[in-house]
């Protein structure tokens, strides 16, 4: 890949994602509140944020900024305070009903005694997108080829590495083609080499099914390599300090860590990302 030498950071990066110009997920005036102890407290204030069709956004922030927490939001799994969330033009539990939201977690929560294929098919048989059960293995046995591991379709979680049962995960999350993957730092657990071939797997997932992607990560250098665009939270309550695109073009490798470009956007990233830590200390 050529080496974007003097970044544009107003630019928009060159992707060969499908893309809308029209946001998929929209989210506007988003505030969330926890009662603790008969206190109330704001972990989320006045959020805005839009994702486009196709994009990928990583959501980056100190510990306790309310990186995940945004993303239950955005997954139907917390109900806002206030403010307007939508997913593909309805709301995060409709969104769920409809099967358009998949979830990854930092762990890959299989069943221990089932094996890779039966762990991919467990979804599709709970919610019984397909009755016939060659149809679901067929499915599966799909999903599994996809994320590389067509040659471990019988081996059990213990088998697996960390890596492999991530991908086992994801397969797991694209079981009933989602149009959005929402990602809670699913590399977290894992190596720093085997972290950087799940980067480069996911980017080629990515690329090739169009899926819309939301990933939480502590990295700073992961959701540059990763993203489209990255969004930057701060802590006392949770807020946007920044929505920045990744003047990057797609797709990228290793080289990419090497560019003029990379360094520069993740320098500004971890300068904002200070800022904010500072702020929410004297907040």
């Amino acid at each position: 890949m050529a080496s974007l030498d003097r970044p544009d950071m107003r630019q928009m990066a060159v992707s060969t994602a499908t893309t809308s110009s029209e946001p998929y997920i929209s989210v506007s005036g988003l505030c969330v509140d926890f009662e603790t102890h008969g206190r109330i407290n704001r972990v989320l204030n006045d959020i805005h944020l839009s994702v486009e069709r196709g994009g990928f956004t990583s959501l980056v922030g100190p510990s306790g900024c309310g990186k995940s927490t945004l993303l239950k939001v955005l997954a139907g799994l917390q109900a806002p305070t206030q403010g307007r969330v939508s997913v593909g033009g309805m709301t995060p539990s409709e969104a769920v009903r409809q099967r358009r939201i998949g979830l990854v977690f930092q762990e890959a929560a299989l069943m221990p005694w089932k094996s890779a294929l039966d762990n991919v098919c467990l979804l599709m048989e709970l919610v019984g997108t397909l009755r016939d059960k060659d149809a679901i293995r067929t499915r599966a046995l799909e999903l599994l080829n996809i994320v590389g591991l067509g040659h471990a379709v019988d081996r059990k979680p213990s088998q697996l590495s960390g890596g492999m049962r991530q991908r086992v995960s994801i397969a797991r999350a694209l079981a009933l083609d989602p149009e959005v993957l929402m990602m809670d730092e699913p590399f977290g657990a894992l190596d720093a080499i085997t972290r950087e071939e799940m980067s480069d797997f996911l980017l080629e997932l990515w690329q090739r099914t169009g899926k819309t992607i939301v990933f939480v990560t502590h990295s700073i250098d992961e959701a540059v390599f990763l993203s489209r665009e990255v969004t930057v939270m701060a802590t006392g309550p949770a807020r946007i300090l920044e929505c920045l695109t990744v003047p990057l073009a797609y797709p990228r490798n290793e080289d990419s860590y090497a560019t003029q470009a990379f360094a520069q956007t993740a320098s500004h990233l971890r300068k904002r990302l200070k800022e904010g830590h500072r702020a929410g200390r004297t907040s």
